[in-house]
């Protein structure tokens, strides 16, 4: 049988069946951008591949995916990180302008060719670190028209960067300035949406339910308009108190619920019945120093699948390191290496819709992988400022980094 690549003398992380599916002294073959075969060593004698690789004993797993990412913006904000250190409260900072508000004044003031030349370093700092999948939502633009330039500029700099990037519409993250939060709500849903939707800008609608931000009943607005529209819909929800806004956007079906930091039993059982992931984002909670952890091990208990992302973003997590959010995740909120891996492979796949798709290394799957130079799947969660990755491959083509 033909095939493009065989793989051989590799381990594989493989993500399937219970805990991290390893196989060792391993071989995988692609074929037309997917995987073909995943086996043993030997057990793929019968292929004949255009290019075989001598793996040299590295580890494969399937590339990572960072599912919960406000990647493009423009502007900076390191003078604020600065002020907070010399105790100056965020409060007072947003009102001298700053937060959100100077972010959108950047973003809004750069055009595409600017705003993808901020970009783009964050998008090669993560690749560089494994991601073959990443998630960018919009939501510092809050105009029609800003919003849209941040989700075109994702997608080009996904093709540009070889990143497969997953769009997400989050015009309903703040309130504008001289704006009212239910006028506002009323444009994201009669005006935002429907037009996002008819040119293909997202796959999905996300919205920041708190009490600084939008209510559960915008937050149900704005759900009804995103599947109207045939879009997906995810929620910041129990950041900073618990609004119940998971458990609403469990009820609606919604692929992830992110943050949680306050989410209750309620909560996680709505999630638990409609298979909705909780992404959580140890780079804020390290960043704005939080003290409440997310419910792990009611989480755990109740099987909803745990997704760990970066949520770069240039206010509470300028984090660019897969790996150094997955070390956070263990040491933060004592996720397993098991629930670290899979949390940037097979649940952060869920959590973008895609676990059909990506993820997991089976036969069938789309062939994107990340080939380390470790001695244990451990060590991509245990070193700090380490960066193992030997090459990327990109729906069955290499892609030396």
């Amino acid at each position: 049988m033909q095939c493009d690549t065989l793989w051989t003398n590799v381990h594989l992380i493989t993500l399937c069946g219970d805990g991290l599916g390893i196989l060792r002294d391993g071989e995988l073959a692609a074929h037309e951008g997917r995987i073909l075969h995943v086996g043993a060593a030997g057990s793929g004698a019968h292929l004949q591949p255009t290019l075989r690789i001598d793996g040299e004993g590295r580890w494969i797993s399937p590339g990572l995916i960072d599912c919960h990412t406000h990647l493009v913006y423009a502007g900076n904000r390191a003078n604020e990180f600065e002020q907070r250190l010399q105790g100056v409260s965020y409060a007072d900072i947003a009102r001298a302008g700053g937060g959100i508000v100077s972010t959108v004044r950047a973003t809004r003031a750069a055009d595409h060719q600017e705003l993808a030349r901020q970009s783009r370093p964050r998008l090669l700092a993560m690749r560089a670190e494994g991601i073959t999948t990443l998630e960018v939502k919009s939501g510092y633009g809050l105009t029609l028209d800003d919003e849209r330039k941040q989700l075109q500029v994702a997608r080009a700099l996904g093709e540009a960067c070889n990143v497969h990037v997953v769009p997400t519409f989050l015009g309903a993250h703040a309130v504008p300035p001289g704006r009212e939060a239910q006028e506002y709500i009323d444009e994201v849903c009669t005006v935002m949406i429907p037009a996002i939707a008819a040119e293909g800008l997202a796959e999905a609608v996300d919205i920041f339910c708190e009490n600084i931000a939008f209510s559960t009943a915008q937050a149900s607005q704005v759900f009804a308009a995103a599947q109207a529209h045939g879009l997906a819909i995810k929620i910041h929800a129990e950041q900073l108190s618990n609004q119940h806004g998971a458990e609403l956007a469990a009820r609606h079906g919604a692929l992830s619920a992110d943050h949680v930091e306050h989410l209750d039993a309620a909560g996680i059982a709505a999630m638990a019945e409609a298979g909705t992931v909780a992404v959580l984002l140890p780079g804020a909670f390290y960043f704005t120093r939080d003290t409440t952890l997310p419910p792990i091990a009611a989480l755990r208990a109740a099987g909803v699948p745990l997704a760990l992302a970066t949520d770069c973003n240039p206010g509470t997590s300028p984090l660019t390191s897969p790996l150094l959010a997955m070390n956070m995740g263990a040491t933060l909120f004592r996720l397993t290496v098991e629930e670290c891996i899979a949390g940037f492979t097979r649940h952060a796949a869920q959590a973008l819709g895609r676990g059909d798709r990506i993820g997991q290394l089976a036969v069938g799957m789309d062939c994107d992988l990340a080939i380390w130079d470790i001695d244990a799947p451990a060590d991509l969660v245990y070193r700090i400022g380490f960066n193992p990755l030997h090459a990327r491959v990109v729906r069955g083509q290499p892609d030396p980094v």
